[in-house]
């Protein structure tokens, strides 16, 4: 199928079937055949969804990040101010990503056409906040800081949450990790909050 044309709605409830099954269990394991006795289609219709196995995994994980975006965004457009378009850009990634099995995640990173764009919603994770944090200065709401290097401390935060790293190491699950980056964020830049080099 050309990338750039828009699926039919059979090929629409299929990538989200797939999307299902890949965020529950993962996907290096199984073949374009397994997928196809579990989507009860022939094979030659997963093939006009993509050309390969491999293919397949880049679309429907491109797909799980794009609408995930998409609701996150859907949430923020509507925040007052930009200590809310934090709370809620970051409440939404880990009501998000918390559907996605430790199976999917390490599937991903395994994977490098899928871990690239895995790498790219952190970065541009990252880029968010850093606008974020720049609105909060110039609204008055945060102090003066680094906003590059504050986003990009965030942005490994983030990766880490991603990867399973950051949580495992915590014992915590996303959810909890994505508040309490939220908690360290906003509490760090509040106007309120003391200097971080005191005279």
């Amino acid at each position: 199928m050309n990338p750039r044309r828009t699926p039919t709605a059979r090929q629409a409830a299929l990538l989200e079937q797939l999307l299902g099954i890949f965020l529950a269990e993962g996907f290096a394991d199984t073949t374009l055949d397994g997928f196809a006795a579990r989507l009860r289609c022939s094979k030659s219709t997963l093939y006009a969804l993509a050309p390969s196995k491999e293919q397949l995994a880049l679309k429907v994980v491109g797909h799980f990040f794009r609408g995930a975006t998409e609701r996150v965004e859907k949430g923020v457009a509507t925040a007052a101010d930009a200590r809310e378009r934090i709370e809620r850009y970051l409440s939404g990634a880990a009501r998000e990503l918390g559907v996605a099995s430790p199976r999917f995640v390490e599937d991903v990173a395994a994977f490098a056409p899928t871990r690239a764009v895995y790498q790219r919603n952190a970065k541009a994770a990252a880029e968010r906040i850093r606008g974020f944090i720049a609105e909060g200065v110039a609204e008055g709401i945060f102090r003066d800081v680094h906003a590059a290097l504050v986003a990009e401390m965030a942005g490994w935060l983030i990766e880490g949450i991603q990867s399973g790293v950051l949580t495992a190491r915590a014992e915590v699950s996303d959810a909890e990790a994505f508040t309490g980056l939220a908690d360290l964020l906003l509490g760090g830049l509040s106007r309120d909050a003391p200097p971080g080099n005191p005279a």
